[in-house]
Order: C-alpha cells, then sequence, then structure tokens
C-alpha cells in the first residue's frame, strides 16, 4: 500500500479537530480549545491513531503563511510607520522583560544560562494565529489599537528572525569565556541578518509598486478565476519560501510583506476572499498540531518550571505591554488590547525551540513546557483577552483610577490639542465636525472639501492627529464622547455632525454627547447592521447609512450591470432596496 500519512493526518486531525471544537463550543469555550484537544488526540501520547507530526507541522505553517498573508493585503505600509514609535520600543522593552525574568526561572530550575535565554526568547514572541483570531472576534484588526497590536507582532517576529541567526554562534561558545571571544561572530551574523531584512524590505517594496499590480490586473482580464486564484496562492506561498530560503527571514513575515504588495493592486479584495477558505482550514491545522507535540507528563515532572513559565506568559507579558503603552502617552484601550493579545505563545517559539535543542541549547524538557505554555496559554486567551477589555469601562467608573492611567494619554493628547489652539477658527467658522478619520472619514471628508467645507476631525489615533494637522487641517485627538472636546471642536455652533464609527455603542455615546451641547445639530452616521437603526434614531441620528443595506445595494448594481439593464431601471432598484430594507427593520 502506498503511503497516505499526509491525508490520514490531515483527516483525523480535522474530524478531532471538529469533534472537541463542537463540545468545546457547547460548553461555552473558545473551539480552539477544541482545537489543541483534538490534536492531543491525534497525538503520539495518547492512545490510538498517531498523526505524522512533522506533516502537522508544515500544514500548520501553510495556515500561518495564508492568515499574515491576508493580514498584509489590509495592512499598508503606512500603517505599520504610524505605530512603529511604541511598536518598536514597545515589543523590545516587553521581550527583554519576558527574557530576563524566564532566564531566572529557569536557573533555578536547573538550566545553564544559555538554555534559559532561549526559553525566554521564545516566551517573548506570541502567536501570530491567536492574535488575530482574537482581533477578528472582536472586531479591532482594523481600528487604531488593532494596529499597533499587529506592529507589536511583526516586530517580535522581526526580534525572533534576528535571534534565529544568532543561536549557532551562541552554540559555538563553550561557555561565557568563550562567549565574549566570539563577540565578533555574533555581531557579525547580526549584521548580516539586518543588511538581509533590509534587503528583503527593498526587494518587496520595488515588486508591490511595479511588477505585482501589473500582474494581477493581466491575469484578472483572462477572466479565468483558477488562474487568479492560483496567482494568489503563488504570491503568498512562493514569496514566503524564498523569504526563507534566500532572506534567512521567518516564512510568516515573507508571506505578510507579500500580501502587502498584493493590497496595492486593485483586486486586492478578490485575493483576500479567494485565500480565506483555506487559510482558516490550515488554521485549525495549526492548533491540532500544537497539540501533537503536548507530553503532558512536564506537567508532574516539572510543575514549578510549568507555572513560572506560565506566569510569565499570561502575567509578566501583558503587565510590561500595558505599562510601556500606558507609559508612551497611548490609551487604556490600546493598552489593554495589545496586552491581551500578544498573552500567549505559538507557532514561532516552537521555530526556536527545535533549533535550539538541534543545537544542543536546550534540553528536551524545555520544549515540553513551552509546548504546555503554548496550550494553556491559547486555551485562556480567548477570555483573557475579553475581561481585559472589559477593563475599560471598570477604570472609567473609578476617577482617581482613571486619572492615574490615563494621565499620559492626556497630556500628550492636550499637546497635540494644543497646537491647534493658536490657529483654531471661531466657533461660527465650524460648520461639520467628522468623528473618525479611517476609509469613510477620509471620504466624506474630501467631498466637504469640494464644497469648501473645512471639517474639524477628531480621532484616537495620536498619530493621524499629527500627520493631519502637519497637513494643515483642524484635527483633535480624543475620545469624541467626552463633552469638553466636542465643545473645542466648536460643537454649540455646528451645522454637522459625522459620525463614521463602526461600533454602534460608541456612536450613540458621541450622538448623546453632542445632541447634550447643540440639540439643532443635524447628525449623520454610519451603522453595520439595519436593527441597530431604532437605538440610533433615539439617540438623535437623522441620517444613518447602514453598511448592511449598502452592500444590498452594491450587488444589485454590480447584477444589474452585468446583465447590461438599462440604467434607469438600475437606479429604480437601487430606490426600491433601500425602501423595502428601511420598511423591513
Amino acid at each position: 500500500m502506498h503511503d497516505i500519512s499526509l491525508i490520514t493526518t490531515i483527516a483525523f486531525g480535522l474530524t478531532a479537530a471538529l469533534v472537541f471544537g463542537l463540545l468545546a463550543k457547547r460548553i461555552g469555550l473558545s473551539p480552539i480549545v477544541g482545537y489543541l484537544l483534538g490534536g492531543l488526540m491525534v497525538g503520539p501520547h495518547t492512545p490510538g491513531f498517531v498523526g505524522n507530526a512533522a506533516l502537522a507541522s508544515q500544514l500548520a505553517e501553510i495556515g500561518v503563511i495564508l492568515l499574515m498573508f491576508g493580514v498584509g493585503l489590509h495592512f499598508h505600509l503606512k500603517d505599520l510607520l504610524a505605530v512603529r514609535k511604541i511598536a518598536v520600543p514597545g515589543a523590545l522593552g516587553q521581550s527583554a522583560a519576558a527574557t530576563v525574568c524566564c532566564l531566572g526561572v529557569a536557573i533555578a530550575a536547573g538550566f545553564d544560562w544559555k538554555s534559559g535565554l532561549v526559553l525566554g526568547a521564545a516566551t517573548s514572541v506570541a502567536s501570530t494565529v491567536v492574535l488575530l483570531r482574537v482581533l477578528m472576534d472582536h472586531g479591532l484588526v482594523d481600528t487604531p489599537e488593532g494596529h499597533v497590536a499587529i506592529g507589536w507582532l511583526v516586530v517580535e517576529d522581526i526580534i525572533t528572525v534576528l535571534v534565529l541567526v544568532m543561536l549557532p554562534a551562541l552554540a559555538a561558545s563553550g561557555a561565557v569565556d568563550a562567549a565574549v571571544a566570539e563577540g565578533s561572530s555574533i555581531w557579525a551574523a547580526l549584521g548580516i541578518a539586518v543588511l538581509k531584512l533590509v534587503l528583503l524590505g527593498g526587494v518587496v517594496a520595488l515588486a508591490g509598486a511595479k511588477f505585482v499590480p501589473w500582474l494581477l490586473l493581466r491575469v484578472t482580464r483572462l477572466r479565468s478565476p483558477e488562474l487568479f486564484t492560483l496567482t494568489v496562492l503563488v504570491m503568498a506561498m512562493a514569496v514566503a519560501v524564498l523569504s526563507y530560503l534566500i532572506f534567512d527571514a521567518s516564512m510568516a513575515l515573507g508571506a505578510f510583506l507579500a500580501g502587502m504588495m498584493v493590497g496595492q493592486s486593485k483586486v486586492s479584495h478578490q485575493a483576500g476572499a479567494d485565500a480565506l477558505p483555506m487559510r482558516d482550514a490550515f488554521a485549525v491545522l495549526f492548533f491540532v498540531s500544537v497539540g501533537m507535540f503536548f507530553d503532558y507528563s512536564i506537567l508532574w515532572k516539572a510543575p514549578g518550571l510549568v507555572l513560572g513559565v506560565f506566569a510569565i506568559i499570561v502575567v509578566v507579558k501583558p503587565v510590561v505591554a500595558l505599562l510601556i503603552v500606558i507609559v508612551s502617552g497611548r490609551s487604556l484601550r490600546t493598552g489593554l488590547t495589545v496586552a491581551g493579545g500578544l498573552a500567549q505563545i505559538g507557532e514561532f517559539s516552537f521555530i526556536l525551540a527545535e533549533l535550539a535543542k538541534s543545537l544542543k541549547l536546550m534540553p528536551g524538557e524545555g520544549h515540553d513546557v513551552l509546548v504546555a505554555g503554548a496550550i494553556f496559554s491559547i486555551s485562556i486567551n480567548p477570555a483573557l483577552f475579553k475581561g481585559l477589555l472589559a477593563l475599560e469601562p471598570w477604570v472609567q467608573k473609578h476617577p482617581r483610577l482613571a486619572s492615574l492611567v490615563n494621565r499620559g494619554s492626556e497630556a500628550r493628547g492636550l499637546g497635540v490639542n494644543a497646537a491647534m489652539s493658536d490657529t483654531a477658527p471661531s466657533d461660527s467658522a465650524v460648520k461639520a465636525i467628522v468623528i473618525g478619520y479611517g476609509p469613510v472619514g477620509q471620504t466624506l471628508t474630501r467631498l466637504l472639501g469640494e464644497f469648501k467645507i473645512d471639517p474639524t476631525i477628531i480621532e484616537t489615533n495620536i498619530d493621524t492627529v499629527l500627520e493631519l494637522q502637519g497637513a494643515g487641517r483642524r484635527a483633535l485627538y480624543g475620545d469624541a464622547t467626552r463633552g469638553a472636546l466636542l465643545q473645542e471642536a466648536g460643537i454649540k455652533s455646528a451645522s454637522y455632525l459625522v459620525v463614521t464609527l463602526p461600533k454602534t455603542d460608541v456612536a450613540i455615546a458621541v450622538i448623546t454627547a453632542a445632541r447634550a451641547l447643540n440639540p439643532h445639530i443635524r447628525v449623520l452616521t454610519r451603522a453595520r447592521y439595519l436593527r441597530e437603526r431604532e437605538a440610533l434614531e433615539d439617540a438623535g441620528a437623522m441620517v444613518i447609512s447602514y453598511d448592511e443595506a449598502e452592500s444590498a445595494v452594491g450587488l444589485a448594481e454590480v447584477l444589474l450591470t452585468e446583465v447590461q439593464a438599462p440604467q434607469a431601471r438600475i437606479e429604480a432598484e437601487v430606490v426600491r432596496i433601500r425602501r423595502e430594507l428601511a420598511v423591513a427593520h
């Protein structure tokens, strides 16, 4: 019989993941917990079928590649540059703190200093899959705080690449004195790694600006869905693999850069849609592969080490991240998002551990501890993330604590807003206020400008505010639900308030605060779902644009255009659809 280990591993792994995922969901846990247990059931440490762990690991890597490719599609270079001032020092600080703490725990458990350093580096880097899953579940991927978390993770990935390059040089040194003697080789290896990453970035930037958009457009014009899907897969997989083979970068980082290249094309949305089904299936295999590696005997062989590493992952890392974000003057919500999202470890930790094990820098016990830490931290991460986000409203209810936590962001915001005070127009000159400067806010601001209306923009991304101010726009930083900020924006005499925020509860809070200061202001807002109409109208919204309704309208327009319907018929159908949806809800 021919070898079907790949097929059986996929079949049994996905089946076990489905069964335990359904059970986990049934009892109120994240399906991720079920996927991990499913992996344990098909692993070598439980009776019954044993999957091919090496193949499962490679299949999981495909999931990571497709996931990072999807993130890169929507995460443009300007988004990464916008968060560099917090992501770079934050990732470095958090990684250093986790490494030092883990070094102490490892030495206390009998490891040498090299094994402790590697264990610490492995615990400092978070799982891409888990972070993106919780951000997606809470609708935070395309928010300022989501951008900070993703940028932070990208910096951690780069740090991991540098550590991977340095490990062979570290293994070549026999002791502390020898390590000092080998210092030049370590720094040389580090310099070469940095140079390769710079070259990779240059190649991606050049290809993304010229070649990739041109190629995708040509393939699209062939009107072959199969060829287009194949082209997208080649972009994701080939760039990821070449980044690993030629530039010694991680495949996840290469896939992220590939996504950024394709994201500059006019067909990026279709590329993302094609990659989505495969991404979800292979992402499940990632969690299955983690469960397969878990040797649960480590729980009684080294309980102190397991608890110590687990505490560093879910306590030290999030606390340090939160403190760094707060001290840097960012909002509490950003700090809680980063802290919760990065309070786990995953795929890159295992890559580091595997290499260190092959170089005899880490005993097998260290690898088992990392897998245990990954399983426990991944299992509780969704609940931990949700719990940390729930702390924000609780903190705001305690004025002293809120003042202490928000002192840095408020001081930074006051400094930014003070720059507008000298050039602020009179209240009578403020005709419109736009809340939020995402894609919707940018479009509406441009349209207002075409009609000689220069709106005041309120945005929670301080880097965006600084950029707008530098371009001569009137922009203020802060929470638009606060009356003082609305007054500073000129709400009392403004004619229009345009709320572009996607979250309905926040939009209602903004509208309520604005109507209290100016009962006659005309409020225009967006909403995701038609069912949110009553709550928004009760708050004072007069004109509401529903994402759900506009999707139906947009698809209807495209469909009628495809069947060559007359323009008058298309316009009539658009009006009818909007009317019917409004009445139905």
